[in-house]
């Protein structure tokens, strides 16, 4: 049975392994950026939004598990309300732009809406934050974002069905294979791999713009399989980028974005960095419900990071960093109470079963 003992323990072998892999996703970056001559301040400040993010809802999540999360859900939604293209600049026009930005944002407040329902002690809070979640899909609806309405309405059901589960780790493991298919097929997309039929449909509601993108992402990798091009090269050498006036210079996805500008090595690392946050989870003093809830939002925003520019937006890198800071941080009043995450969880289990 564990103690507070192990809890610390593996609280400081999780912060550990997260301090080595973004560490040496900013490292990486820098070395590639230094053979290549490219330009690593957009990875590095991705690190360090993460890092602050994780930080924060650390403290965050310690200090008020319920507050903390309600305010980080309502603070997307109005980021997304306020700010629809959720960054300066020319906006891209749909369906290459800020879409996957907004479904994004939306996915991550219908996590932490979550996480804060089942961390609420009053049954009708309960309720009332769950609609919270279930409003942030009717904002996607309402702003046109298909992906975003799957994604919000994937997390509240994982987050309802979370409440059954016992065993976290065969869950995560779930998660974690969720997230390797979607990279898979895209990887098996853009190495043309996969029956023309599959790839005319696809091109059919994500564009032949942007499958095109994917290839040439899996042509610079074929190019330099370790190193990649360097850092925020992909635009000047993707042939399809430079054909169009207004381009962000992306593939729009986050693993060949890695591949291709980072080589083999950054897409270890970017898959390293979803590693740890899973096992933070799996490891964590929050109940499971909790855990599963945070892991299933950020899953959902892996998807929408592998076939869209979603992590090129400071604002999600932090909110993905705030939840995952929430759904790991020990609650002060749970260490004074000097309860353990086993009691935690069977709290958390009791409660479900009434």
């Amino acid at each position: 049975m564990s103690g507070p003992d192990t809890d610390g323990e593996r609280r400081i072998v999780s912060d550990t392994a997260g301090v080595v892999v973004l560490g040496a996703c900013a490292a990486w970056s820098l070395i590639t950026a230094a053979v290549h001559d490219g330009r690593p301040e957009g990875v590095l400040l991705a690190v360090l939004a993460v890092a602050a993010g994780y930080a924060a809802g650390r403290i965050g999540g310690a200090l008020l598990p319920v507050g903390a999360p309600v305010a980080g859900a309502l603070a997307g939604i109005a980021l997304t309300v306020a700010v629809p293209h959720l960054a300066p600049g020319p906006q891209i026009a749909a369906p290459l732009g800020h879409a996957g930005a907004t479904a994004a944002v939306l996915t991550l407040s219908a996590g932490a809406a979550c996480c804060a329902a089942w961390a609420a002690p009053v049954p009708a809070v309960r309720f009332a934050l769950r609609l919270l979640a279930a409003g942030t899909a009717v904002l996607a609806a309402l702003l046109g974002s298909t992906s975003g309405v799957v994604t919000c309405l994937a997390v509240l059901v994982c987050s309802l069905a979370a409440g059954r589960i016992r065993h976290r780790g065969s869950a995560m493991a779930v998660l974690a294979t969720v997230a390797a298919l979607v990279t898979g097929l895209i990887w098996a997309v853009a190495a043309r791999a996969v029956p023309g039929g599959f790839v005319a449909a696809l091109e059919g509601r994500l564009t032949p713009h942007r499958v095109q993108l994917w290839q040439d992402a899996w042509r610079l990798l074929g190019d330099d399989t370790a190193l990649g091009a360097g850092p925020g090269r992909f635009g000047e050498l993707s042939a399809t980028s430079a054909h169009v006036l207004l381009s962000d210079g992306k593939p729009h996805s986050a693993p060949l974005q890695q591949a291709a500008e980072q080589g083999i090595v950054g897409v270890a690392l970017l898959a390293a960095a979803f590693g740890w946050v899973l096992y933070a989870l799996w490891r964590g003093p929050r109940p499971t419900p909790v855990a599963l809830t945070a892991g299933a939002a950020l899953t959902a925003l892996a998807a929408i990071a592998g076939i869209g520019n979603a992590l090129s937006f400071t604002a999600v890198s932090v909110g993905a960093g705030l939840l995952a800071g929430m759904a790991t941080a020990r609650p002060l009043a749970d260490e004074q109470a000097g309860r353990t995450p086993d009691m935690r969880a069977r709290g958390a289990g009791h409660t479900t079963a009434r």
